[in-house]
């Protein structure tokens, strides 16, 4: 074979291998992939640059929504009186410093609600006996840089690498992103119309046997369960993630529903290791009337120490798409 020959073949063997990154990398095909490289030079950065923010255009293609226009759901409603600063826990930091200020920020981790503070999997080798988890209400309904916050989203995932998200106020364009982005996750959703929950399975550690999707009779704002059985490394699991309804008038129909999820962690067989989180809405007072946790079911929360900078699940400094002062759950 002439040294041209070889060459040839060299070039078309190395171009092969990066169509194939390139598929496996956003779940398109050898012809999209090949596209894309030959237009960015073969150069793999650019070209997944290339078409990731090609996907971004065409899927988040709305804008944002007239100040007098309606949402599908009201899902807020104003103070009838302004308050003062909120202060809250920066849960940006290992170790941050806790509020000595008198006011605080609105407790939202409640007794059925963990979230899991996950370690960076760049930083340090994972346990793969433990089972990593991510809860995040990613307020599909507003559109106001969505498209960014979308990949905010994935780039969370692809530091954490968690086995399990739970996700709430989805929208069916955002679904459409994760399901090219994160290609090595499974993706069940709670609805198809409005707003919706979902849940996120790393395929390559967690088996899905079945799912299901429980409606609330009385919901008034398009609200359900929706619950996965798996399996994780032989051990069977139950995960299951709810949008409890919002605002402070909707309490009955949160504890409502709140007894649906406490009837179905009951249920389970004794061999199955429920694990819920989600938005719940859900006031201290609120549990305390529906009797408590059952027998068997505890807040992750307080079996990890009750850790005081991980208490507060919604840090008002680094989510500032929303005026604290001016709106509530």
């Amino acid at each position: 074979m002439s040294n041209i020959s070889k060459s040839v073949s060299t070039l078309e063997e190395t171009r092969t291998g990066l169509c194939d990154e390139f598929v496996s990398i956003t779940g398109s095909d050898s012809a999209v992939a090949q596209c894309y490289l030959a237009e960015n030079d073969w150069e793999m950065e650019r070209a997944l640059n290339s078409f990731f923010e090609a996907d971004m255009e065409a899927v988040f293609a709305v804008e944002d929504s007239p100040k007098d226009s309606s949402p599908p759901k009201v899902k807020r409603q104003k103070l009838d009186k302004p308050q003062g600063k909120v202060d809250c826990i920066d849960l940006t930091t290992e170790e941050p410093a806790c509020s000595s200020s008198n006011t605080k920020s609105t407790d939202s981790s409640k007794s059925v609600e963990p979230k899991a503070k996950l370690k960076a999997s760049g930083s340090e080798e994972q346990d793969d006996s433990k089972l990593s988890l991510i809860s995040w209400n990613v307020d599909g309904l507003d559109t106001v840089n969505l498209g960014e916050r979308a990949r905010g989203l994935c780039s969370y995932l692809a530091l954490y690498t968690p086995d399990v998200v739970f996700l709430q106020e989805l929208i069916e364009p955002y679904v459409q992103y994760l399901k090219k982005r994160a290609v090595s996750y499974t993706i069940i959703e709670g609805g198809k119309e409005g707003y919706f929950t979902g849940l996120m399975l790393k395929k390559s550690r967690v088996k899905v046997l079945n799912s299901d999707v429980i409606s609330y009779p009385s919901t008034q704002m398009m609200r359900n369960l929706l619950v996965a059985e798996v399996k994780f490394r032989d051990q069977e699991l139950c995960v299951m993630t709810s949008h409890f309804e919002s605002c402070k008038g909707q309490a009955e129909e949160r504890m409502k529903q709140l007894r649906v999820v406490l009837k179905r962690m009951t249920d389970v067989p004794s061999n199955v290791t429920v694990l819920f989180g989600g938005d719940t809405n859900l006031r201290d007072t609120e549990v305390t009337k529906v009797g408590g946790l059952p027998s068997g079911v505890c807040d992750v929360w307080d079996q990890l120490g009750k850790q005081e900078h991980c208490r507060y699940t919604w840090d008002t400094k680094a989510n500032s798409n929303k005026s604290v002062p001016s709106w509530t759950e």
